[in-house]
């Protein structure tokens, strides 16, 4: 599965290395920083939801992508 995270804020380089596994669209968005990539099951999402809030990071929208 893929999914597509919508974050208010924009991303400071170092805060990305923090999430290896997702991309950075370069689509810009008047929201903050839009990041994709795979999931492989419903831990991992958590865990990746989780380092969000670690980092600060606001998520606004956040949806599953056809594959």
């Amino acid at each position: 599965m893929r999914y597509e995270f919508v974050l208010a804020e924009p991303l400071p380089p170092a805060v990305a290395a923090a999430f290896p596994e997702l991309t950075e669209s370069t689509t810009t968005s008047s929201r903050g920083t839009v990041l994709y990539g795979p999931i492989t099951d419903r831990a991992h999402l958590h865990g990746l939801l989780d380092r969000f809030h670690a980092y600060g990071l606001t998520v606004l929208e956040m949806r599953q992508l056809p594959d």
